[in-house]
Formats: structure tokens, C-alpha cells, sequence
């Protein structure tokens, strides 16, 4: 091997090791920028879990005092769902016509007609959103030979299927083993994000129905198919154009953030992970605020950018999550010296985020006319 061949090798090796250093070097500096703007000494009940407060009161994050441009930006989760952009004020000029906003749109007359009030008391099987056929009994039957006859029939395709019975007093109420049932009531939700139900699923329904109450000597009270299949159209039409989610996202100004400690001060914060690798801020009541995704795969170290998104139908406007959702992103901007964009990476002015939270609660008042409220079990099921 010639001289000028052992130089270069060894200007080789150099240039190798150099380049890991600096690769070290970059991971330490990111590290050190999470572990310091997550360090003590911040008053931020958010971001600080070990602030005295009270254990037994949640704290709800709320706007700081200090000034930041924020745009959140709708997410649209199906191609026929235009109106969420007109709703939220974020919508381009495609040369498209104008669509009016939700709430000022009246919801098909055959839908309407059949909307029954929100229970206190919510059950399983609704007749709002589910195509419920009774199956009456000669004699009342007990609840345990019920339950058995009814176990394997959950799902038809992807729409669930619930039961509930009806007592002698008249009374309705989840089916349980004890008790004594006149009639059960079968309920196939004719709704889902996944679409509404079909001819075929619910030809399946009606079939694998006709063998319990042949089974249980029941009587039941088949609907034409026609008439609940537009139905199920009429009610996919309001979910598609109710789907709204928003998002706001904190991106870096300079070097990305160490994703270990991030991910870390994150939990410590409140957040759950999600074996998706989301992580979602709890309501406290076993649902979800808002969630976060770090916007890079399982084997990435850094991230520069965080995404917070909110499911806007399937929160209660009394917890005002997008509010705790603007406000959780603009303390972790101020601490991680970031700045809260859009997808399209470009601030908005917070009066502008302002005139959105008062559409947003437009928008949860569309919902709450409709009998179909954000956050209740109703709205859940359908946007699922």
C-alpha cells in the first residue's frame, strides 16, 4: 500500500469519526434543549405536574398572557365533507361554489321527522342512530337464556349490533342475567365514519335475527329495507358534514427536539400514549381532550415538529377543548422555542383564532339542535 493510499484512509477515518461527534454533538444539544425547557423554575400548572394543586380539581390548561399567532387548521377525514373548512374559515379558492355553513343548513325532513330527545340516561340501543326491531315474547323470558342466545351477535360487517330488554313495568334497560324480559329490542347502527348500512349488512342482520327469535319463540317486527336504508343515507349525509377535526401544530425555529425526553416531559404533563404512538390529554372522565403525534416513525431520536389534533364531535363543548388544545400548544412553543402554525406552516393573528373558537361553538350548537350532541354517546358512536 503506497503512501498517498495510507493518507487517505487516514483522512477517511477522520472524516468519519468527525462526522459521528457532530452527529453526538447535535442529539446532546437537542436533549439539553428539551431537559431545560421542561426544567423547574416554570409556573406553568400545565406543564408542571409537581406544582401544588389541588388532587381532587383537574387544571384545565388556559391561554398565557403572552401573545402568539396561531392557526388550526381542519383536517378533512372524507372527500364529502367540504363543509368543515367553510365552518372553521380555512378554505382556498378552488373555483368551487360556496358551501353554506352547517348550522344555517336544515338536516333532510325524514330525519328530523324521527329525531327523539337525548336520554338522561343513555342506553346501548337508540333509535335515532340504530334501526331497532322489537321481538316480543308470549311470556316474559329470563335474562340469562336471552343473554346466551344473543352472545355471538355483536357485529354485522363493521356496524355493531346492541340489545336491550323491556321489564313488566315497561320499563328498558341493558339485559341482565336476574331478570325478566317481556320483549328485547335489536339495534344496528345504521351509521358509522366507515359509511352507512347497506342492503347486504342488513340483510345479514335481519337473517341472523329471524334464527334468535326463532330460538327464543319471539315475535319480530321486521322494517322495510328501503325505507330504514335511506334513512341510513339521510343520517351519513349530516355525519359527513359534521366531521370536522381541527389541528395546530408547534414547530421548531432552530434544532429539533430529543424525542426520548420530550416523550418523557410529555407523560409527565398528562399525556397517555397510545400503542399507536399518539399520545392523548385525558378528560378525566376516561375520554380524550385533545391528542398529539410527534410526526416521526418508531426508530427516529428528533422531531421538529408536533401536531395536536382535536376530534371536534366527540368532545362536550363544556370541557372547551379546543381551548385547552390552543393552550397546551402555546406553552409548549414558549418552552421548547418553537411557534404554533399551520399545515401550511404560516401564523394567524389570535383574533383570528378567536372568531374560530366562536364558529367552533357554532358549530356544537348545529349538533345540539340536531339532537345529536358533541361529546354524548350519540356522537361517539356515529363519528367512530
Amino acid at each position: 500500500m503506497t503512501d498517498f493510499q495510507i493518507s487517505l484512509l487516514i483522512a477517511g477515518g477522520t472524516l468519519v469519526v468527525g462526522v459521528v461527534i457532530f452527529n453526538k454533538w447535535q442529539e446532546y444539544k437537542a436533549k439539553k434543549t428539551v431537559e431545560n425547557a421542561f426544567a423547574d423554575g416554570h409556573d406553568d400548572v400545565l406543564l408542571n405536574p409537581d406544582a401544588p394543586v389541588d388532587a381532587t380539581q383537574r387544571q384545565e390548561p388556559v391561554f398565557a398572557d403572552k401573545e402568539l399567532d396561531i392557526e388550526p387548521v381542519v383536517k378533512k377525514t372524507r372527500p364529502s365533507a367540504p363543509v368543515q373548512e367553510e365552518l372553521l374559515g380555512t378554505s382556498k379558492d378552488t373555483g368551487s361554489e360556496e358551501v353554506p355553513m352547517p348550522h344555517d343548513e336544515p338536516v333532510a325532513e325524514p330525519l328530523t321527522s324521527s329525531l327523539l330527545p337525548v336520554l338522561a340516561r343513555e342506553l346501548p340501543v337508540d333509535e335515532l342512530i340504530d334501526c331497532v326491531i322489537p321481538l316480543e315474547f308470549d311470556t316474559p323470558i329470563r335474562g340469562e337464556k336471552i343473554l346466551g342466545e344473543i352472545a355471538d351477535l355483536k357485529y354485522v360487517g363493521k356496524k355493531p349490533v346492541h340489545f336491550i330488554g323491556q321489564r313488566d313495568d315497561g320499563e328498558r334497560d341493558v339485559i341482565a342475567t336476574g331478570g325478566a324480559y317481556t320483549a328485547i329490542f335489536a339495534g344496528i347502527q345504521m351509521v358509522s365514519r366507515s359509511g352507512p348500512l347497506s342492503e347486504l349488512e342488513y340483510s345479514e342482520f335481519i337473517m341472523k335475527l329471524r334464527v334468535i327469535a326463532d330460538n327464543l319463540n319471539a315475535h319480530p317486527d321486521i322494517p322495510d329495507m328501503n325505507k330504514v336504508i335511506l334513512h341510513a343515507r339521510e343520517l351519513h349525509q349530516f355525519v359527513a358534514e359534521h366531521d370536522a377535526q381541527l389541528s395546530v401544530n408547534v414547530a421548531a425555529n432552530g434544532a429539533p427536539w430529543a424525542l426520548n425526553t420530550l416523550l418523557a416531559a410529555l407523560e409527565k404533563m398528562g399525556f397517555d400514549q397510545r400503542p399507536d404512538g399518539r399520545l392523548m390529554m385525558p378528560d378525566g372522565d376516561g375520554g380524550s381532550l385533545f391528542t398529539l403525534s410527534t410526526n416521526v416513525g418508531v426508530s427516529e431520536v428528533m422531531t421538529s415538529r408536533l401536531t395536536l389534533l382535536l376530534d371536534v364531535p366527540c368532545v362536550a363543548p363544556s370541557r372547551d377543548s379546543f381551548g385547552a388544545m390552543a393552550a397546551c400548544a402555546r406553552s409548549l412553543a414558549t418552552r421548547l422555542g418553537g411557534t404554533v402554525v399551520d399545515d401550511g406552516n404560516q401564523p394567524i393573528s389570535k383574533a383570528a383564532l378567536d372568531e374560530i373558537a366562536g364558529q367552533v361553538n357554532e358549530f356544537y350548537g348545529a349538533m345540539a339542535e340536531a339532537q345529536i350532541p358533541a361529546g354524548s354517546l350519540r356522537a361517539q358512536r356515529l363519528f367512530s
